[in-house]
């Protein structure tokens, strides 16, 4: 996890129907080690984060910019983290989101992300570039989640010795 920054105000809280976003905070740690370590939920993320790695992690994420932990309301589980780091990609602020599996197929992370990468938006200077979204090509969920939400497929490319895609967000709307 770089540290990440964005131009959009921080500290942030987003809400949806069901879910609140905000910064992480220390009790919070267990649940995200565990989205850094779980085989499923790293499964198109490159695998488990190595442990060293993860201690580094567990350091930075409190309270780190554009860095969110989603919750759900109704009785303030976590449910997973979505990330905004601003010039990630040619500039370009980059979304990332990871819910833990027994979360998934809820529309959870639809919510989440489409909350984030609208507080992204907000940040973006107009004539910047946009916000975008990586993943897998063979997530095909993740994927779903992404042309649901309106991106469209800009780039597939290999990194990380996976072949990956670039999902584009539509401009905000003016204001």
């Amino acid at each position: 996890m770089s540290s990440a920054s964005t131009s959009a105000a921080w500290p942030a809280a987003l809400a949806t129907p069901r879910l609140a976003l905000r910064p992480v905070e220390r009790a919070d740690v267990p649940v995200i080690t565990r989205l850094w370590t779980d085989p499923e939920v790293r499964r198109h993320l490159g695998g488990p984060v190595d442990s060293n790695v993860v201690r580094i992690r567990e350091r930075r994420c409190v309270g780190a910019p554009g860095v969110f932990v989603v919750v759900r309301q109704s009785d303030e589980a976590v449910v997973g983290l979505v990330s905004v780091t601003a010039g990630a990609r040619d500039g370009r602020t980059e979304v990332a989101y990871q819910l833990l599996p027994e979360h998934w197929g809820r529309g959870y992370a639809r919510e989440a992300v489409g909350a984030a990468v609208s507080w992204a938006q907000d940040g973006v200077p107009p004539g910047s570039p946009g916000v975008v979204a990586l993943t897998q090509e063979a997530n095909l969920r993740s994927r779903r989640l992404l042309e649901g939400l309106g991106a469209t497929l800009m780039d597939s490319f290999v990194e990380w010795d996976e072949a990956q895609v670039l999902y584009a967000f539509p401009s905000a709307p003016a204001r």
